[in-house]
């Protein structure tokens, strides 16, 4: 029974040999409703034919089961040579429409298979608390360690008008909640989708901004250009079967954008508690690269100072203090 080592949750994986001769990922979790989201989540994607893995047995209790070895290969693995050397390949790039192309599968289809939200772990929908719980996150775990001087009435009012946006729209659409290349696993050649198991009903941007803005996997505008365009033409071709007009299209981006914002907030409280408070390298590695991206983020698309004038004032200072040294 080998480890199998995972960066960011309590949960732990092992490697190993079944009774039936088959290498399996053993998997031993924490919380008994969290296996529980994964395990329905699974059977109802398995029902819409979308690629993830086959469960094998489950323990009496629930906290362990066995499910398929989809081997060693993430795509953040796979797309290495982009990320480190910015050698984006042919065949990385069609690694990556794939994987894109796959998303609207599991949003839109993978949802019309779900009877009961009420398993997603720990809620069922996106909603105000849970935003205001990551937003928080991002204040109390990567904000107050860091020392930085906060005036929390203009930062609270920035999170209540961050909050009113993301729930502008009504959505019944599945959202990954984690979609980043650490969580795809390729296995011959194709792309195989894991840790969904805080997925709930949500819109459809999360999950865009989640992958096309993962700290370290260096995506340049132009990739993450071309992969929000085969994202909406996976839509119009197959999912919604409709066009998107140019102005549509506008708006689509404008909104994922602040889709965006929001997600790395919540990465950054991520980055800092995992890094700053539970002292995990691989976290306060990941903090200046996600830094760096809310900056450039805010520099790119100026209304969003505008939006969020505080939020942004904070970044400049971050960004000022950290490249005056």
């Amino acid at each position: 029974m080998n480890p199998i080592h995972a960066s960011g949750s309590n949960r732990q994986y092992f490697r190993e040999i079944d009774e039936n001769g088959r290498i399996v990922i053993r998997t031993v979790g924490t919380s008994l409703m969290e296996n529980r989201a994964f395990l329905y989540l699974t059977r109802v994607f398995q029902q819409a034919h979308l690629p993830v893995p086959q469960i094998y047995s489950i323990d009496s209790g629930g906290l362990t089961y066995t499910q398929e070895d989809l081997g060693s290969t993430s795509l953040f693995d796979y797309i290495k040579p982009g990320r480190e050397q910015g050698l984006w390949t042919e065949d990385i790039l069609q690694m990556l429409e794939k994987t894109i192309r796959l998303l609207p599968h599991f949003q839109l289809e993978g949802a019309s298979f779900i009877d009961d939200w009420s398993v997603c772990y720990p809620v069922e929908a996106m909603d105000t608390r849970s935003i205001m719980w990551d937003l928080n996150y991002f204040k109390y775990c990567y904000l107050k360690p860091s020392g930085i001087e906060i005036d929390e009435p203009s930062l609270e009012d920035e999170f209540e008008a961050m909050t009113d946006y993301l729930l502008g729209e009504n959505f019944k659409t599945f959202m990954y909640r984690d979609f980043q290349s650490r969580n795809v696993m390729i296995k011959n050649g194709e792309p195989y989708f894991i840790d969904y198991q805080g997925g709930r009903r949500g819109p459809v941007y999360y999950d865009l901004a989640s992958f096309l803005w993962q700290a370290k996997a260096h995506f340049t505008p132009d990739i993450r250009k071309y992969l929000i365009e085969a994202y909406i033409n996976e839509l119009e071709e197959h999912m919604l079967h409709i066009v998107f007009s140019p102005p549509e299209r506008i708006a689509f981006q404008d909104r994922l954008i602040r889709f965006v914002l929001f997600r790395l907030l919540q990465v950054l409280g991520a980055y800092g508690f995992r890094g700053k408070i539970e002292g995990k390298p691989h976290f306060l590695e990941s903090l200046p690269i996600a830094e760096d991206n809310t900056y450039q983020l805010f520099v790119d698309y100026p209304d969003l100072q505008q939006e969020f004038p505080y939020i942004y004032d904070l970044f400049d200072d971050i960004h000022a203090h950290r490249h005056s040294h």
